[in-house]
């Protein structure tokens, strides 16, 4: 089964009735009210989301802000570590820079904004960032750092945040990312002296062959 349909299952499986409310009454703007009077459990939502190119294993933004939205720690949990497995398939600096993000996100706490600040995301970003995610400390924090790669592109580099966490005074980040960083080359290099070194079809009716039509009573 492909990961990323596993991690919706598992989110879906992890919904109450009342959040599975909260997420549809969410996507009110994007999903038209009778597709909306069809959805029973999560798996129907995100069906929709996926026909509709709304969501898919790339493009996780729109599921990790509906699950902040709910306050479910566990779940962007387990989108946190989808996305480190995805990460882990991709090329050494796109690794580096989710190992970086996931270092931040859990050590910088409130002075995220005199990071991002720094690394020259508006203060009309920010607040947008606020709003997003209101009370989550942790995805402001990553969200933020996903506005500026998305602005440096290809020249987004781990090299650039630790240097704008020194110039903030946060060298204790800047060390654990520089220790983490010479872990993984580590690592690699014992791999390397071993001897070590395609597309998601997005659809979630193949997940049990048994269940019933979407909109059809359990």
């Amino acid at each position: 089964m492909d990961p990323f349909l596993v991690l919706l299952h598992s989110v879906s499986t992890g919904l109450s009735s009342d959040e599975l409310t909260e997420l549809k009454f969410l996507c009110q703007g994007r999903v038209g009210k009778r597709k909306l009077e069809r959805v029973h459990s999560g798996l129907d939502l995100f069906n929709v989301l996926l026909e509709q190119n709304e969501l898919d294993a790339e493009r996780t933004g729109l599921l990790r802000e509906l699950l902040a939205s709910l306050r479910r720690q566990d779940l962007l949990r387990l989108l946190d570590d989808f996305e480190a497995g995805a990460a882990g398939g991709a090329p050494p600096e796109e690794r580096d820079l989710h190992a970086a993000f996931d270092i931040i996100c859990d050590n910088v706490g409130k002075d995220w904004r005199r990071l991002a600040r720094y690394l020259k995301v508006t203060d009309a970003k920010i607040d947008a960032i606020e709003e997003k995610y209101p009370r989550n400390l942790t995805e402001q924090v990553r969200e933020s750092l996903r506005v500026w790669k998305s602005s440096r592109r290809e020249d987004a580099a781990v090299s650039h945040l630790v240097r704008a966490l020194r110039a903030c005074q946060l060298n204790l980040v800047a060390d654990l990312i520089e220790e983490e960083q010479q872990a993984r080359g580590l690592e690699n290099e014992s791999k390397s002296s071993r001897g070590g070194s395609g597309g998601t079809t997005m659809s979630l009716r193949s997940w049990d062959s048994d269940r019933p039509a979407l909109g059809t009573p359990w």
